[in-house]
C-alpha cells in the first residue's frame, strides 16, 4: 500500500488563508488607527515579515505531513499559493476600504504620497493636482498589480524556505 502524497494545494489555501486573516485584522487595526493611508516603511516591513513567517510555517507543515521531505518546487509552489491567496483577501479588503469605509482613501494616500514632494519643491501645485488626479482616474491598475507582487514576494519566500527546509527522497 502506496502512502499518499500531500497536496501543496491544501497547504497554500490554509496558510494563505491565515496569513489573509492576519494581514485583514492588521488592515482593520489601522484603518481604526486612522493609519490605513499611512506610507510608513515599518508597515510595509511588519507585513512582509508576517508573510515570511506564516510561509515558513505552511512549508513546513507540509514537509513534516510528506514524511520530511521537500523539493525545491514544492516549496515554491506553496509560497507562491500562499502569497496568492493571502493577495485576493488583501484585494477584497482593499474593495471594501475605498467603496465602503472610507472612499477618500485613494486621495489620502495620495497626498501622502505625493506630498512631500510638493512642500519642497520638486512639484508644481499643477503637477500635484494632475498626478493626484491621474492616480485615482487608475487606481484599479494597483489590485493586479497587488497580486503581482505578492506572488513574486511569495516565490522568494518560498524559495528561501525550500533551500532551508529541502530534504530530497532517497532515490531507492
Amino acid at each position: 500500500m502506496e502512502v499518499q502524497q500531500p497536496k501543496t494545494g491544501k497547504f497554500s489555501l490554509n496558510y494563505g488563508l491565515i496569513l489573509g486573516g492576519i494581514s485583514l485584522v492588521f488592515g482593520v487595526l489601522l484603518y481604526t488607527q486612522d493609519l490605513h493611508t499611512s506610507q510608513s516603511p515599518g508597515i510595509m516591513i511588519f507585513g512582509i515579515v508576517i508573510a515570511a513567517i506564516v510561509t515558513f510555517l505552511g512549508i513546513q507543515a507540509f514537509k513534516k505531513a510528506n514524511g520530511g521531505y521537500l523539493s525545491l518546487g514544492e516549496a515554491l509552489k506553496i509560497g507562491a499559493g500562499v502569497a496568492l491567496i493571502s493577495a485576493i483577501v488583501a484585494i477584497i479588503y482593499n474593495l471594501v476600504l475605498v467603496n465602503v469605509l472610507d472612499p477618500d482613501a485613494p486621495s489620502k494616500i495620495m497626498d501622502a504620497r505625493l506630498g512631500p514632494a510638493l512642500e519642497s519643491g520638486e512639484i508644481t501645485q499643477e503637477q500635484f493636482d494632475q498626478q493626484k488626479e491621474q492616480s485615482i482616474n487608475f487606481w484599479w491598475m494597483g489590485y493586479p498589480i497587488i497580486l503581482i507582487f505578492n506572488i513574486l514576494i511569495g516565490l522568494v519566500l518560498g524559495l528561501i524556505s525550500g533551500l532551508i527546509l529541502k530534504k530530497a527522497k532517497p532515490a531507492y
